[in-house]
């Protein structure tokens, strides 16, 4: 076996964890490097990624791990291709150790945040493979962007809740929020498609899971050049509780008999009012977004 340099970006929040710790010793263990960086405040994840890819050919960086949740991911994947030219592909691989709360993108590529020295192992002896990457007005996300009023709820509901009841929690706040919460409504065009009209919650997929393993696009796959566009339209007012229960406990059955879907290279949003959207949990706020798929452009430990 072929010994790796692993670079981690830890999140300084999970930087006293006994498991990160024996992950660190354990893959030591295997005959591999194990370098670590720990963020302390905003600006320090773009700042160590740009310090990777200078670094890189003098310490021979092989994999950059992704060392939090699905916003450290994100940072670390957009700090690392906001410096390079073109769709230059990074010098090395990336890889996710879960250790965030949700951990969407990582069950998604079959990581169990529970067993933390598997997860490291596995980043430090696996095949990176070919995988695409989103954009948003140039903006990059690795598993999904979400926007709408389903955005909303997802970032207020009371992290209390969520741990106390999983997906009820959202359905919850949902009722509670939503005369309080007005309706997101636009203009959705992509190749042989375009929809207008008032929405719950959209996401454009290159992941199937955000917001608590909220499944919001089901069929979404990192390799096959496509993002997955997933509309829910927003329903009459007595439905709203139906459809806010479909949309959290994450059926996807229910979900495609509600929805409009959709497979596309790229999307252009526009609306007519500010809408929240998230970037692998990352809020911006914009009335045009111009969405676009990136085939291959990392590699990645999966």
């Amino acid at each position: 076996m072929n010994k790796r340099h692993l670079r981690l970006i830890l999140n300084g929040k999970s930087a006293g964890r006994v498991d990160v710790r024996s992950a660190v010793q354990a893959v030591r263990a295997m005959g591999h490097e194990v370098s670590v960086r720990v963020t302390y405040e905003a600006g320090d994840t773009e700042r160590f990624a740009a310090e990777a890819l200078r670094e890189h050919q003098e310490a021979k960086i092989d994999v950059l791990v992704s060392a939090g949740g699905d916003g450290t991911i994100h940072e670390v994947v957009d700090g690392v291709l906001g410096k390079l030219p073109g769709n230059e592909v990074p010098p090395f691989a990336f890889a996710v150790l879960p250790l965030g709360t949700a951990n969407d993108f990582a069950r998604h590529i079959r990581l169990d945040p529970a067993d933390i020295i598997s997860c490291l192992r596995f980043a430090a002896r696996a095949t990176p493979k070919p995988t695409d990457i989103g954009t948003v007005n140039g903006r990059v996300f690795v598993n999904m962007a979400t926007g709408g009023f389903g955005t909303k709820v997802t970032s207020q509901t009371d992290p209390k809740l969520k741990k106390m009841f999983g997906g009820a929690a959202y359905l919850f706040t949902g009722l509670h929020r939503f005369s309080e919460l007005a309706a997101s409504a636009g203009r959705i065009e992509a190749e042989g498609f375009q929809w207008e009209g008032a929405f719950l919650a959209l996401a454009i997929g290159n992941g199937r899971r955000a917001g608590g393993a909220i499944r919001l696009c089901p069929k979404a796959k990192l390799d096959d050049g496509l993002l997955d566009l997933t509309i829910l339209p927003m329903p009459d007012r007595g439905k709203v509780s139906e459809l806010l229960a479909v949309l959290f406990e994450g059926d996807p059955a229910r979900l495609q008999d509600i929805a409009i879907m959709r497979r596309v290279r790229s999307v252009t949003i526009e609306t007519r009012d500010e809408i929240q959207m998230n970037l692998d949990g990352e809020p911006f706020h914009e009335t045009r977004l111009a969405i676009e798929t990136h085939p291959a452009r990392i590699n990645l430990i999966r």
